[in-house]
C-alpha cells in the first residue's frame, strides 16, 4: 500500500513508524528482528530502511604502497525490506540515494523493488563520503534528489533509460523526499531550501519526512512555510530521543541542528546514564504528545537500535 493511502485510511489518526539501519557487513538479519519485534505491538503501517553508499579504505600491500578499496559497510537494504514485509506483513520503504550509483544501477534497483511488490521509496541525494568536503555524484548517476524523483516518476510512466524499450511496464511507486525544518546545511537560507523542496514535490514526490528536530516550533514553522510555498503533501516529523550526554555535541555537529536550552540543561545536569536517558525520554515524550495533539500524520522514530527507549516513549504517548 502507498504511504499516502495509509494516511488516508487513518482518517486523521496519528500513525507510528520506524526507521532502521542495515547491520554492518557480517551481521545478521536477526539484529533487525531484535529491534523490530518489540515494537510491532504499536502496529506501524510502514518501516523505513536506510541505504548507505560505498566508502573507501586503504589497504597496505607488501610493496609498502596502499591500495584504495571501495566497500559498502551496510549492504542489504533491498533484502531487508523483503524480509520485513514477509515477517511482519507491513510495508517497507527502502531509501534510494544518488551517491555511488549510476542511473542504470538505480533503474535496475527500482525494477527489483517493483518485482518484490514494494510500493514506496524515499528519494535522497545522500551524504558526501567521509573525508570529502562536498558531495560528489557518480559520473553517470543522478546529481540531486530531484533527479532521482524524476527518474522514478519516469518509470512510473513506463519510460526507461533505453529508448528502444516500447510499452515498458509501468511501476507504481509512491515517492517520499526529505525536508529540513532547520534547512539543509548546504543551503544558504531557508527560502532557497524551500525552493528546492518544492521542486521535488512538483517533480512527483507525494510526502515529506523531516530531518530530526528537538524544538517542535521549528517543525510547525516549517509546515507553515511549506503551505505558503504551495507544498500541500503530508509532512511527517522525524523524531529521535537523546540518550547519551555526548549527543548534545555530536547531533548538532553531524546533523546541523540546534538543541533547545532546556533540553541541554536537563541532560547536562544528569549525573548517571539512567538519568540522562530519562531526561531524553521525557523530552521526546513531550515532543511526541504535542505533535500528536497537532494532528501530524505520523510520528516517525529514528530507532538507531534504541528499542527499549523507543518503546517506553510510545507507551507514554
Amino acid at each position: 500500500m502507498k504511504i499516502t493511502e495509509h494516511f488516508e485510511k487513518s482518517k486523521g489518526e496519528t500513525l507510528v513508524s520506524f526507521e532502521v539501519l542495515p547491520p554492518l557487513k557480517g551481521g545478521s538479519m536477526q539484529t533487525i528482528f531484535d529491534t523490530l519485534d518489540p515494537l510491532m505491538e504499536f502496529k506501524p503501517p510502514f518501516i523505513d530502511v536506510t541505504y548507505h553508499r560505498e566508502e573507501f579504505l586503504y589497504n597496505k600491500r607488501e610493496s609498502g604502497y596502499y591500495e584504495k578499496v571501495a566497500i559498502r559497510k551496510r549492504p542489504g537494504t533491498v533484502g531487508i525490506c523483503a524480509s520485513i514485509m514477509h515477517r511482519y506483513g507491513v510495508d517497507a520503504i527502502p531509501h534510494l540515494i544518488c551517491g555511488g550509483f549510476s542511473k542504470e544501477e538505480t533503474e535496475n534497483a527500482l525494477i527489483d523493488l517493483a518485482f518484490l511488490g514494494i510500493d514506496n521509496v524515499l528519494a535522497l541525494r545522500g551524504d558526501a563520503r567521509k573525508f570529502e568536503t562536498k558531495f560528489i555524484p557518480h559520473p553517470e548517476g543522478n546529481r540531486f534528489a530531484v533527479d532521482l524523483v524524476n527518474q522514478t516518476k519516469d518509470m512510473n510512466e513506463g519510460v526507461y533509460l533505453d529508448c528502444n524499450i516500447e510499452n515498458g511496464a509501468k511501476t507504481n511507486f509512491c515517492i517520499g523526499v526529505a525536508g529540513y525544518p532547520e534547512k539543509h546545511f548546504e543551503s544558504p537560507n531557508l527560502n532557497l531550501d524551500m525552493h528546492y523542496l518544492k521542486a521535488k514535490v512538483d517533480a512527483g514526490a507525494s510526502y515529506i519526512v523531516t530531518q530530526m528536530f528537538f524544538d517542535n516550533q521549528k517543525y510547525f514553522d516549517f509546515v507553515d512555510a511549506c503551505r505558503a510555498a504551495g507544498i500541500n503533501v503530508p509532512i511527517v516529523p522525524g523524531i529521535k530521543p537523546v540518550t547519551k550526554k555526548y549527543q548534545l555535541n555530536s547531533i548538532p555537529r553531524n546533523f546541523f541542528i540546534n538543541m533547545p536550552d532546556d533540553l541541554v540543561a536537563s541532560v547536562s545536569k544528569a549525573d548517571t546514564a539512567e538519568k540522562i536517558q530519562q531526561a531524553g525520554i521525557e523530552w521526546c515524550v513531550h515532543q511526541s504528545k504535542e505533535l500528536k495533539k497537532a494532528g501530524v500524520p505520523c510520528l516517525h522514530y529514528y530507532t538507531m537500535g534504541d528499542t527499549d527507549i523507543i518503546k517506553r516513549i510510545i507507551q507514554s504517548v
